[in-house]
């Protein structure tokens, strides 16, 4: 077939269906630079401009629905692993059991390499006795939790706190502080008449807890986590 037979087949397809020219954004972009060319230096076509405007506007809106999605899904997964955990935690028979499971299957569903529970105390009877239900439970003395989740700042931290580990982590993650990048800390309301506790995440990744993101699932987690240690604690 000559230029021409071609020539004419391509014409009757491109005017039976626009739709495949226009839908391509490389044709598009090949017909207006020819356009262009053929009209010389000193013309401006200002529908060409415009249409370069709107794709560049089309890519952004593109890139944006592309950054919201994937947001979505990240909080939809986030919020099915908080859940997990929670249901998981509802089933420990008893308060070494519970620990048992804070420190095996929820530290595996929240994904994180490290998990501490912090309990301040004046009680040095039970201190003996609590620090045997593993190393996922560190005691301390009051006014810990207040002073670890302020840092530095010198003023009174969020019930959620997400930063790099901090130098004095080695009160709360032991030899692994080592190897803890960043943490999550949530500060536990016990109940009335009782001292603080603290919820601590530990991760390798320097990047997987940082005071940009949002802590409203991680607020939710630590509402319900702490409801549950009182109910342990009423028992006890």
């Amino acid at each position: 077939m000559n230029d021409m037979g071609l020539a004419a087949q391509l014409r009757e397809k491109i005017i039976a269906d626009p739709e495949v020219i226009l839908g391509d954004q490389d044709l598009m972009r090949a017909l207006i630079t020819a356009t262009q060319s053929a009209m010389g230096e000193n013309v401006i076509d200002l529908r060409g401009v415009a249409m370069e405007r709107l794709e560049r506007r089309l890519d952004r809106l593109e890139d944006t629905h592309r950054t919201v999605i994937a947001a979505a899904y990240e909080n939809l997964a986030g919020t099915n692993q908080i859940h997990r955990a929670i249901l998981r935690l509802l089933e420990a028979k008893d308060f070494a059991d519970f620990m048992q499971l804070l420190a095996g299957d929820v530290t595996d569903i929240l994904r994180v390499d490290s998990l501490r529970l912090v309990l301040e105390t004046t009680q040095e009877a039970k201190d003996a006795a609590l620090t045997r239900l593993g190393e996922s439970l560190v005691v301390a003395a009051p006014g810990f939790v207040q002073d670890y989740m302020r840092g530095t700042r010198g003023r009174p931290a969020r019930g959620v706190v997400l930063r790099r580990t901090h130098p004095d982590g080695v009160a709360v993650f032991g030899p692994a502080v080592e190897w803890i990048r960043s943490e999550a800390l949530m500060r536990l309301d016990l109940g009335e008449g009782r001292l603080p506790g603290m919820l601590v995440l530990g991760a390798e990744d320097p990047a997987q807890f940082k005071p940009s993101q949002g802590t409203d699932l991680l607020a939710f987690f630590a509402a319900t986590f702490e409801r549950v240690m009182r109910r342990w604690l009423a028992l006890a």
